[in-house]
């Protein structure tokens, strides 16, 4: 059996924010292993899905992603441009997201009935 002190996420680097009490910029590194090659859905569920639910944190934001070129070279990439996904959805001139909406988040449910319709 590997030891789980081989997957485990490490926080390499603590620094306040400054200015601001009780807030810090937490620098994490995750071994490669924990990721499958050409899936940029697992890479994001496992970083952002994990953390984000974490409940003992009041709030967490995302502000920097570095992914090594080793792995970056592991996606296919699309089987076609922009312009296609753009003619497919009929949406142009502003940027396309794709994201999930969870109910965890707190909205009423005419609330989150509009922020889905929304990203329609």
């Amino acid at each position: 059996l590997t030891s789980l002190d081989r997957y485990k996420g490490r926080c390499y680097h603590i620094e306040p924010v400054p200015g601001e009490a009780d807030q810090y910029i937490c620098y994490v590194a995750y071994p490669l292993d924990l990721f499958e090659e050409g899936s940029v859905t697992n890479m994001f569920t496992s970083i952002v899905g994990n953390v984000f639910g974490f409940k003992a944190l009041r709030a967490l934001r995302l502000e920097d992603l570095r992914i090594p070129v080793a792995y970056v070279k592991t996606f296919q990439g699309p089987p076609h441009g922009i312009q296609v996904e753009r003619d497919k959805l009929n949406k142009y001139g502003r940027p396309l997201l794709g994201c999930t909406i969870k109910p965890k988040l707190g909205l009423s449910a005419k609330n989150y009935g509009r922020a889905c319709y929304e990203c329609l």
